[in-house]
């Protein structure tokens, strides 16, 4: 049913904005429909009107509604007006960048939300400047946020803008309150686990160096992890922060959570006429779709960031608390 209190919605346009004046109106118009403010079967305010009260031109008006017609936001009925026609849902996804890893997520997560969601996602590269903008301007205009928080002291405080239950943190639990919606990966006891299934394979080695480069953001944890297995199974090892001194040799098995480091490996491998699982000997951290096919298969441990993501999508399509850890597993290839 139409409802007849056409008039009840009114916009607000900044006209001193960059933001373009028609994009104001579609998202004026998403975003109250994300907060429930508009629901579906109410009418619009006209064209003149809009025109009217904040000083639009028609052709600006028209091409909003236009906009959110294509998206099957809103429709109209001839000498009846605009009316909401969808459920339209706004979702924040505030990765950190995108990698090759990262697109297996942001595909598992939007291809397991209802068509009425629609999804922006933007990359704060670990820069707390970048992330306090992407966060400040998001704020009201989305229906839920998942973030892929990172290590510094103003995080939270950047956040708490947000209610507790439209924020879904994801990735790395740091920064996280015990009240937090969460699906994170275990950085530390489950990468414990993961080498301990390849303990045979690292035999074959003189020695294990972990390849930690002093550009990466990946958690320290990892590496005290890493430090306790070799301990606990009396393996020689090294831990490397400097990519200049990464030198390859015969008998050595190399970790790295960088897949820079997985490129100058194999570029090694070529020059030295070494052979991966057998003179050297490699495990990388992330899954990707292409590790299975380079060389003859690139060992990794890595979460499941497909699960990840549906995990994620559930948040946004379900109103419950969510607080879980997505499984680390180990994948064995050639290269160890």
């Amino acid at each position: 049913m139409l409802n007849d209190e056409q008039e009840k919605f009114v916009f607000e346009i900044n006209h001193e904005s960059d933001v373009p004046k028609y994009q104001q109106l579609v998202d004026g118009i998403t975003n109250a429909i994300a907060e429930n403010i508009l629901k579906k079967g109410d009418l619009l305010p006209s064209v003149n009107s809009i025109c009217k009260t904040n000083q639009l031109s028609r052709d600006t008006v028209f091409k909003a509604y236009t906009i959110l017609k294509d998206q099957k936001t809103i429709d109209s009925v001839p000498n009846k007006g605009y009316y909401v026609s969808g459920e339209t849902r706004k979702v924040l996804l505030v990765l950190d960048t995108f990698k090759a890893y990262k697109e297996v997520l942001y595909h598992s997560f939007v291809n397991n939300l209802p068509d009425n969601v629609i999804t922006d996602v933007q990359f704060h590269h670990y820069n707390i400047d970048v992330f306090k903008t992407i966060i400040n301007n998001g704020i009201g205009k989305y229906y839920k946020y998942v973030v892929m928080n990172f290590d510094h002291e103003e995080i939270a405080s950047a956040l708490s803008a947000i209610s507790n239950d439209k924020l879904l943190l994801i990735d790395w639990n740091i920064q996280a309150d015990k009240i937090n919606n969460y699906v994170f990966q275990d950085f530390g006891n489950a990468f414990y686990e993961s080498l301990t299934e390849a303990v045979d394979l690292f035999k074959k080695y003189k020695k294990i160096q972990f390849v930690y480069p002093d550009f990466t953001n990946h958690p320290w944890e990892t590496v005290e992890f890493f430090k306790k297995f070799c301990a606990d199974f009396h393996f020689q090892y090294e831990i490397i922060t400097d990519p200049k001194k990464f030198n390859i040799e015969k008998g050595i098995a190399y970790i790295s959570v960088s897949d820079r480091i997985l490129g100058y490996f194999l570029e090694q491998c070529k020059e030295k006429d070494l052979e991966p699982g057998k003179d050297v000997g490699f495990l990388s951290y992330n899954e990707t779709p292409m590790k299975k096919f380079i060389y003859k298969g690139i060992s990794v441990v890595s979460t499941d960031f497909k699960e990840l993501g549906t995990k994620a999508a559930a948040f946004i399509t379900h109103d419950e608390n969510t607080q879980c850890y997505v499984p680390t597993k180990l994948i064995l290839r050639e290269s160890l």
